[in-house]
């Protein structure tokens, strides 16, 4: 019975979120993330005939000092090669009142979700990687404790 149970409760889990290909966070053991530390998740697509969306993750404190944070990610391809590449600025804090965004769920620590690609199409089937670099103007960005990358079947609106 107990088995039964177990098992009931992990299918309903992952039926919760059928559209994610994969996610995975980097964490930084010393809750700061410095310049030279460049984030790489590698990840497979075997039917780039769909179309799917990128995000990418943070997870800051509320010591985090300034309101945005600017990052260039690249899109790599199985050889290496770089397939797209951006600079992004995403706002953790409000502008004006200073406010953390993001969701809480553990006291003064915030989980953001910020759209990459929208129903990117891959060239091919195949391995890739996306890699992050933060772009502040500091070495050293105290109080953002993970980034990450989440790739997901886009589902028709």
């Amino acid at each position: 019975m107990r088995n039964r149970v177990t098992l009931i409760l992990l299918m309903a889990i992952a039926g919760c979120d059928s559209s994610r290909l994969y996610e995975k966070n980097h964490d930084f053991k010393q809750r700061w993330w410095t310049a030279t530390e460049q984030p790489q998740f590698d990840f497979e697509i075997t039917d780039n005939t769909q179309p799917y969306n990128l995000y990418f993750n943070v997870r800051n404190e509320s010591v985090y000092p300034y309101a945005n944070l600017y990052v260039t990610w690249h899109l790599l391809d199985s050889a290496g090669n770089e397939l797209h590449q951006k600079l992004i600025t995403e706002y953790l804090f409000d502008k004006k009142t200073g406010k953390p965004l993001g969701q809480s769920g553990i006291g003064d620590i915030y989980d953001h979700r910020f759209l990459l690609l929208d129903k990117h199409i891959f060239p091919y089937n195949g391995r890739y990687a996306i890699r992050f670099e933060q772009f502040m103007r500091t070495d050293t960005l105290r109080g953002v404790l993970a980034v990450g990358l989440r790739v997901e079947k886009h589902i028709a609106d």
